[in-house]
């Protein structure tokens, strides 16, 4: 990685960090890109040069983990059942940028703010578009053929369930484990009957 990139990613994080403390002091509505600016130290101009929008300070590593996840269902055993593959790949990835508690606050904050609830739904969506041209080769799908649609009905199942699973984590504060709850959303869809 050049000096440079190492430079962007290193003010990237520090704006990132600061707009977060912002938000979970504030609330993220009545805190401003100009409140984030003057606390970052930056102009109103070099934030919009990292960030498109208020929200991608919250949700912008959002669609990284959407690759990871990626990269980790790729790396999959084959012969692992699909839905068995979607699901491991989504455990192997955990974020590591906050501690549980700043965690469930973020949760929090993202469920109870429309703007950050859309664009979180809008990242998924992301998140089906990477990981459906996987589950389709292991399904053995054409990929030409526009009519095939478990792939995407599986991809958005399981990504369905783990937002099912993040309101339940967060309505509950936190009192069941994340990785539970989106595996008890999980059997329900998997379930004979259910």
């Amino acid at each position: 990685m050049s000096l440079w990139s190492r430079t962007r990613n290193t003010v990237y994080r520090e704006i990132t960090a600061t707009a977060m403390a912002l938000f979970l002091e504030r609330g993220f509505d009545a805190t401003t890109i100009d409140d984030i600016a003057a606390a970052a130290g930056i102009s109103r101009r070099s934030f919009f040069r990292y960030f498109g929008t208020k929200e991608d300070v919250v949700l912008g590593d959002l669609i990284a983990s959407g690759d990871l996840v990626r990269q980790a269902l790729e790396a999959r055993p084959d012969d692992e059942e699909v839905w068995a593959a979607l699901r491991n790949a989504l455990h192997s990835v955990k974020d590591t940028a906050f501690d549980e508690p700043t965690m469930l606050k973020i949760f929090t904050m993202v469920h109870q703010t429309p703007s950050l609830r859309a664009r979180s739904i809008e990242k998924h969506l992301e998140w089906q578009a990477l990981l459906t041209p996987e589950v389709r080769r292991r399904l053995g799908a054409d990929p030409a053929d526009p009519l095939d649609v478990r792939a995407d009905a599986l991809v958005a199942t399981v990504i369905t369930c783990l937002d099912v699973a993040g309101d339940a984590w967060t309505r509950g504060n936190g009192a069941v484990p994340l990785e539970t709850l989106f595996d008890a959303a999980a059997a329900a869809v998997r379930a004979p009957g259910g």
